[in-house]
């Protein structure tokens, strides 16, 4: 497994983490999902199967993104609030996004909100509802992967 599979792993099960992290592990080449930052942690030893090998502090991200610049502050910041408790203003963050970490932040908020799971209900005349084909593709999926930490 990769340090990306590790993550995934980690976050699998709660939307809103997934989708934090897997904007990490695409934007900006994977370079914040990459251990040596400081957010991210990973286990001294290789664990078995089910346990945690790596995982992300998104609650400790507003203290170490000062350094950066304003896109990948404003990207780690979004991250953050996706999967803990950090605010941030949408009007302030989004304005300052290149057109594919952008994509990957509507990929990302799709996936937060479970779009990827939601039932085709459709209503008939009467009022009924009815069940079309199952679940619905995602409102805005993930683009292709060009670049990912390993």
């Amino acid at each position: 497994m990769t340090h990306a599979d590790d993550l995934r792993a980690w976050a699998k099960g709660v939307y809103t983490i997934e989708a934090a992290t897997e904007l990490l592990i695409r934007g900006f080449g994977g370079k914040f999902a990459a251990p040596g930052n400081p957010w991210v942690h990973t286990s001294n030893e290789p664990q078995g199967p089910g346990q945690v090998n790596a995982w992300i502090d998104f609650a400790a991200l507003p203290e170490e993104v000062g350094v950066l610049s304003g896109g990948e502050r404003r990207f780690l910041l979004l991250a953050a609030s996706l999967a803990e408790d950090v605010p941030v203003v949408l009007r302030d963050v989004i304005p300052g996004l290149d057109r594919e970490n952008l994509n990957l932040v509507l990929a990302a908020i799709a996936h937060a909100g479970g779009s990827h799971e939601h039932s085709d209900v459709r209503f008939n005349e009467d009022g009924s509802m009815a069940l079309g084909k199952g679940y619905l593709d995602s409102l805005h999926r993930w683009p292709p992967v060009l670049r990912v930490v390993q």
